[in-house]
């Protein structure tokens, strides 16, 4: 009842504001479903009773708001399938009461009325007004460890977030509308194809040029961003208990997943030169590997040719699945292309997952799975069952935007933003470098780490810097064994140029202090 109720709220409206025609009568028509629930339920009171009631409760608790317009008598009567004098004696007694008014030639609306909505016993220990975590699964609240709070804007410095304020709006909207006008009528229906056969040529070209990614179009499956790739993996490569290698420190969103999925996480160290996997004192049995080799998050290393062949070595040696995430590969700067780890040995047991939320922009929505041969099949059957495939209509988009050269010239314009926007961090950071603060190289990505030597450091800049809505990520957050190394994950692609410069310098000056006086 509650939740028709609120999807039929409409917004106050002025004393003399006109009817709201049409909108307000499909409104009407979710009150009258709401309604058509209580009078359905078994009770001795007369269905007039019943009425009153119902709308004078909605009314003193606020789900029905001062100023909303009610339906007609006569049209409520016949959507409940009652008598209009039942609808005239309840609407009767509420104008009697003061509760509703009615307008000349408007119809009938809730009284402006003051009344203040307080938290009761019996709301108290509803399931809606108590912590949400007591109702959670031992795998749920596990889940939440890896789940940050949501922040409904992006402060410098959060990472992972693109240069929105550069994407090309006009341009992608334009293809975007004609797409949209133009899409056949089997687009609306359920979908088996895994994703539009354009962008998956489109994409097969690029990440063959650009990445030595050895596929063919039928090979790349069309997923809703790159987390729904990982969740899709772990589900038809993994039971739970099974063993998953991953970097340490790593990305929260993997962590999320595999813990999810209620596996082994065995964390593997990284190095210069990336994973170590010979570092395990027991290496175990993985069933799948989780690795960022061309631009380890967030360290920022590039895992070298020997690192690469022996992990790959290792996969094959215990039957393991190594899941590649290639999430930024596109931004390196004055640093050749490191070619993709999938692409080094035919038949190699990698999936290469792809995203276009660092490139495009998160609300698209859209990354890729690159699967080995006997993959493609079930994983195209699982993801329209468990997910279904949609949004063809943006693929399409996305494939022409591709297509006419919107794409690279995009990424090129994207990599002088963010290289022009790292060298201004560098320098707002220069008077606390000069002092000791250690920067990472930043050949690639889209994030810069400021390594720390004390963890109250760590903690003492985090918090003051909330304060200054500056958003600073702990290094020691990323990884799975405590304590972490400390240090700072400064995020500087989706920070503009003036932002970078204040919160640069705040962050150089608080350091300062803090060395200072220790």
């Amino acid at each position: 009842m509650q939740g028709a109720i609120e999807s039929w709220r409409m917004s106050p409206i002025a004393e003399d504001a006109p009817p709201r025609g049409a909108d307000g009568l499909e409104r009407a028509g979710w009150l009258a479903d709401a309604l058509g629930l209580v009078l359905g339920g078994q009770s001795d009171q007369p269905l007039t009773t019943r009425l009153y009631h119902a709308l004078r409760e909605w009314i003193q608790m606020g789900r029905l708001g001062s100023g909303q317009r009610l339906p007609s008598s006569r049209q409520l009567a016949g959507e409940l399938g009652l008598g209009r004098n039942t609808v005239l004696a309840a609407f009767d007694q509420l104008l009697a009461e003061g509760f509703l008014v009615t307008r000349h030639g408007s119809g009938t609306f809730v009284a402006d009325l003051p009344f203040q909505h307080e938290t009761t016993a019996d709301t108290a220990s509803s399931p809606s007004a108590v912590d949400g975590d007591m109702y959670l699964s031992a795998r749920g609240t596990a889940l939440l460890a890896y789940c940050p709070t949501q922040q409904g804007r992006h402060p410098a410095f959060v990472p992972g977030v693109p240069a929105l304020d550069r994407f090309p709006r006009a341009q992608w909207q334009r293809l975007m509308r004609r797409h949209l006008q133009h899409m056949p009528m089997d687009w609306l229906a359920y979908q088996v194809q895994g994703g539009v056969p354009a962008l998956r040529e489109a994409l097969a070209d690029y990440l063959q040029l650009s990445r030595s990614v050895r596929c063919r179009p039928e090979q790349i499956l069309i997923v809703q961003g790159a987390q729904q790739g990982f969740e899709l993996i772990v589900r038809l490569l993994s039971d739970s208990g099974d063993e998953v290698w991953l970097e340490e420190p790593g990305y929260h969103g993997a962590q999320a997943c595999f813990a999810a999925a209620e596996l082994d996480m065995q964390p593997v160290p990284v190095d210069g030169e990336g994973m170590h996997v010979d570092a395990l004192n027991d290496p175990g049995h993985p069933r799948l590997i989780y690795v960022t080799p061309s631009h380890q998050y967030p360290s920022g290393v590039t895992m070298s040719l020997a690192r690469r062949l022996a992990l790959l070595e290792a996969a094959e040696r215990h039957g393991a699945w190594i899941v590649e995430d290639d999430y930024d590969s596109e931004f390196r700067y004055g640093q050749r292309p490191v070619a993709a780890l999938q692409g080094l040995v035919e038949g190699a047991r990698v999936i290469y997952v792809g995203t276009f939320s660092k490139v495009m922009y998160p609300g698209l929505r859209l990354g890729y799975l690159v699967l080995p041969e006997p993959l493609v099949e079930p994983f195209r059957r699982a993801n329209a069952r468990l997910y279904r495939e949609g949004q063809y209509a943006v693929q399409a988009a996305l494939a022409e935007f591709i297509a006419r050269g919107h794409f690279s010239r995009h990424v090129r314009r994207m990599r002088d933003c963010y290289r022009s926007r790292q060298t201004l961090l560098r320098e707002a950071l220069a008077p606390a470098v000069a002092r000791g603060l250690r920067l990472s190289e930043g050949q690639a990505g889209m994030h810069l780490v400021a390594w720390l030597d004390d963890a109250e450091h760590e903690r003492n800049l985090v918090d003051r810097a909330a304060g200054e809505g500056i958003s600073l990520s702990p290094l020691s957050s990323y990884y799975l064994i405590a304590p972490g190394r400390p240090g700072l994950v400064l995020g500087y692609a989706g920070t503009v140029e003036a932002e970078i410069e204040r919160a640069g310098q705040w962050l150089a000056r608080a350091w300062l202090k803090l060395t200072d006086n220790t």
